[in-house]
């Protein structure tokens, strides 16, 4: 009898099992990956974890399925580039969640972004009750986004603009020819419709207010527009024209609708009123779209509601047990299998949003709106209850933004999609979840070219064992080492009173200064409104408070030509020092030479961005070094120019860490890379993209680009969840930098869930109770300790437990 084969590399032994990856810091990684559990992936930022999981795990899946399509069609679907790794055997079918970062639109919804608003729309077309005699709507003309359902006055965005007396004249002492019509344009322009108005024979020398109502409303709110020949009397020059009557409603409206510069159309912005469209009543929708109902409402009426109350409305049509066939015409289309199936398919939908806390958001709520823990449940919700079986869900910090107690409303959908027959696989820095993990995989030690390494992979306990992981330290239940913290001085309070917005109605609250003020609660409850929305626009009003600086995880910039030595502005020091050079300045050149974003110095090949796209017939485009400059950006004659050996090329492919001693006799950059190691981006290179930066490592940048300005004092410093996205080792580094900033005299005050932070806080803000239309309130308000010991409080529990550690 043969002997059995080893079993170790084949397909179906309950591992994945990958070897050889090399993808960006990776290091030849060979780890095996069990299957039907929960894997997290730790580490410190940079360290190598989304490589390994995204970057290898998830990429090299996503290949082999699009191997199963058509080339031809292969070439309309985006993906990415083939992974860098030698093989991976047991891999199923794999489904990602990443983090993206964007700007919503004014239009982009709740129900938008969970497509919940597709189902709304098909259950009032198909089995809504329609008026007597109305024809039956195709679901399009129940959105407010389409043609067919926009309202034709407000274009479906259910605000309206009216151009009044009061928003065009802003001086009616003032004659038309000194300007009184504000709402017409400036120069040549406004000139000639003030030739125009004269030549119409209206007076445009007496002063508005002595005009008559006739010709004022005329010339406001008319909708002819009168051409008429022009003689202009003060330029000898000028030959006569056909000149053009606007009136300001119409000019105005013009604008607004037609216009391309954003400019001119926030300019038309101030001379009209805006408010709930008089035609929809603020829904943005058609009258024959509001005249259907389901349950005795109108779609309008059933998106305003919380989804709690949503949910009871869909409960009894989906419950109904002898529902008319489909091709039946009852009066009342909810009484049919369509409105049945719909309903129930809706209801289970909205079932899982309520069960991750989120009943109190209603579909049309803006998503602009939505705090950074409601947007990362929504889409959690909406990637998470397809109901796939066998796949590997890849997950890029669920847990981002979430409120301790919402996290553990996460961990149980991920047991859930584990208990279904799935394996997940998260990239995670929150303890807590990695504790309820079945197995870790540290990727480490350090980060960029200190890490790339799998210090560990096994069952949560066995990292104890591990000396050199930095996560191991944070991830065991002990007791840390005490640190010594100075007690701040407060120097005055921020009263805040009758503060509206959002949630927020009829607020009182007082944010002390000179001190770090941690503003915690759960998802919803109003931190964001506060910190974000009501701080800016009051606190300068207050005489300690001389700057307001908001610091969040937004892209430093969009597109690869931004990187981390554009946007901190050491570059500028560099090109000047390359400029100032004995070869440079016999060249004639200037620092512009030494840019990679104009011409002159740059590759005109690949225009300064170092790589060119490259079309392959029936296969999808890839992009390749540049094969004129070979990636450095540059022409050869630039590169020729060196500074201390070496050339601006060289100095872009450097780390902040290898570049800190290289330019330490550059001061500008020197400031800048000192501060930036301080807040732990040693290893990011100087020329790195702003796209493949993290949002944590974004929000350090600028940060960091703060921590290097001369400060004075008196500066009030908001961040949004500043420790989003980092590792806690990170963290510390993080709150070392906040603790200088209070030091100097400033204010910081952070919208925070870690409660690592918070514990180390001077004050704590918490909001609540509940999120949406339940929160709103400050709940409890002190020190730490005093926030701690609160009864009604659902961040106490938690805080408490870190401060007893």
């Amino acid at each position: 009898m043969p002997a059995l084969s080893d079993t170790s590399d084949r397909p179906h032994d309950g591992f994945i099992r990958v070897r050889g990856a090399r993808e960006h810091n990776l290091q030849d990684v060979d780890v095996d990956l069990p299957r039907d559990c929960i894997v997290a992936f730790t580490g410190v930022s940079g360290s190598g974890k989304s490589s390994l999981a995204f970057g290898t795990v998830f990429a090299e899946a996503q290949r082999r399925f699009l191997e199963s399509v058509a080339p031809y069609a292969r070439r309309l679907i985006a993906q990415g580039s083939t992974p860098h790794v030698d093989s991976i055997t047991g891999l199923p079918p794999a489904v990602a969640l990443q983090q993206r970062r964007g700007a919503p639109s004014s239009r982009s919804t709740v129900g938008t972004l969970t497509t919940l608003s597709n189902s709304m729309r098909m259950l009032f077309s198909r089995a809504g009750t329609y008026p007597s005699g109305a024809e039956r709507l195709e679901s399009d003309s129940f959105s407010p986004n389409t043609v067919a359902g926009a309202c034709p006055r407000c274009h479906g965005l259910g605000t309206a603009h009216e151009v009044t007396e009061a928003s065009a004249v802003h001086d009616d002492t003032l004659s038309i020819r000194d300007g009184a019509i504000t709402a017409w344009p400036g120069a040549w322009q406004g000139k000639n419709l003030r030739d125009v108005t004269a030549v119409l024979g209206y007076d445009i020398e007496r002063p508005w207010r002595e005009l008559s109502r006739e010709d004022r409303d005329w010339l406001l709110f008319t909708e002819e527009q009168p051409v008429v020949e022009v003689h202009p009397k003060r330029d000898r020059v000028a030959k006569p024209y056909k000149g053009r009557f606007w009136s300001a409603r119409a000019f105005v409206l013009h604008t607004l609708a037609d216009s391309q510069s954003e400019t001119q159309r926030t300019k038309a912005l101030r001379f009209v009123e805006s408010g709930p469209c008089g035609l929809c009543g603020g829904t943005g929708l058609t009258r024959s779209a509001l005249a259907v109902t389901v349950g005795g409402h109108t779609i309008a009426a059933l998106n305003r509601m919380p989804l709690t109350d949503l949910a009871d409305v869909l409960r009894p049509i989906a419950a109904i047990t002898d529902a008319a066939p489909a091709t039946s015409r009852a009066s009342s289309g909810e009484h049919t299998e369509v409105a049945v199936a719909i309903s129930q398919d809706l209801l289970t939908r909205v079932e899982v949003l309520t069960g991750l806390g989120l009943g109190y958001l209603s579909l049309d709520r803006a998503t602009p709106t939505l705090s950074p823990g409601e947007t990362q449940r929504l889409r959690i919700a909406t990637q998470l209850r397809s109901g796939l079986f066998g796949v590997v869900y890849v997950l890029d910090e669920p847990s981002a933004g979430l409120h301790p107690a919402d996290a553990e409303s996460l961990v149980e959908v991920l047991e859930d999609l584990r208990a279904a027959g799935n394996s997940v696989f998260v990239v995670e820095h929150d303890m807590g979840i990695v504790r309820r993990a079945d197995w870790v995989v540290d990727v480490g030690p350090g980060a960029g070219s200190g890490g790339g390494t799998v210090l560990y992979s096994g069952p949560v306990d066995g990292l104890a064992d591990v000396q050199e992981s930095v996560t191991r330290r944070f991830l065991l239940p002990r007791a840390s080492d005490p640190t010594a913290r100075t007690a701040r001085t407060l120097v005055g309070t921020l009263e805040l009173r009758d503060v509206s917005l959002h949630n927020l109605h009829g607020l009182d609250v007082d944010v002390p200064l000179g001190v770090l003020t941690a503003v915690t609660g759960v998802s919803g409850s109003g931190k964001s409104s506060l910190v974000g929305g009501v701080l800016p626009r009051r606190a300068l009003d207050h005489p300690l408070v001389d700057r307001v600086v908001q610091v969040d995880q937004r892209p430093i910039g969009r597109t690869p030509r931004s990187n981390l030595a554009t946007y901190t502005g050491l570059f500028d020091a560099v090109r000047a020092t390359f400029a100032a050079t004995d070869d440079a300045r016999q060249r004639g050149w200037t620092a512009g030479r030494f840019s990679f974003n104009v011409a002159g110095g740059r590759c005109e090949v690949c225009q300064g961005e170092g790589s060119v796209s490259v079309e392959l017939l029936f296969l999808p485009g890839s992009w390749a070094p540049c094969p004129e400059c070979h990636g450095s950006r540059y022409t050869a004659e630039t590169l020729e120019v060196h500074w201390n050996g070496a050339s601006i090329a060289d100095v872009l492919g450097m780390t902040v860490d290898q570049a800190a001693p290289f330019l330490a006799s550059v001061p500008a950059a020197s400031r800048a890379l000192e501060t930036l190691r301080q807040v732990g981006l040693g290893y990011l290179r100087l020329g790195q993209p702003a796209p493949e930066l993290s949002g944590g490592e974004a929000q350090r940048i600028k940060l960091a680009t703060e921590l290097q300005r001369a400060r004075t004092g008196h500066t009030l410093y908001l961040l949004d969840e500043p420790t989003t996205g980092l590792h806690p080792a990170d963290v510390e580094l993080l709150t070392e930098q906040l603790a200088r900033l209070t030091d100097a005299g400033n204010t910081v005050v952070v919208v925070e869930h870690a409660m690592d932070v918070v514990a180390n806080a001077d004050h704590v803000i918490d909001m609540g109770p509940g999120g949406g239309e339940d929160g709103g309130l400050v709940v409890a308000s002190g020190t730490p300790a005093e926030v701690a010991a609160s009864d009604t409080s659902r961040t106490a529990p938690y805080l408490r437990d870190q401060l007893e550690r």
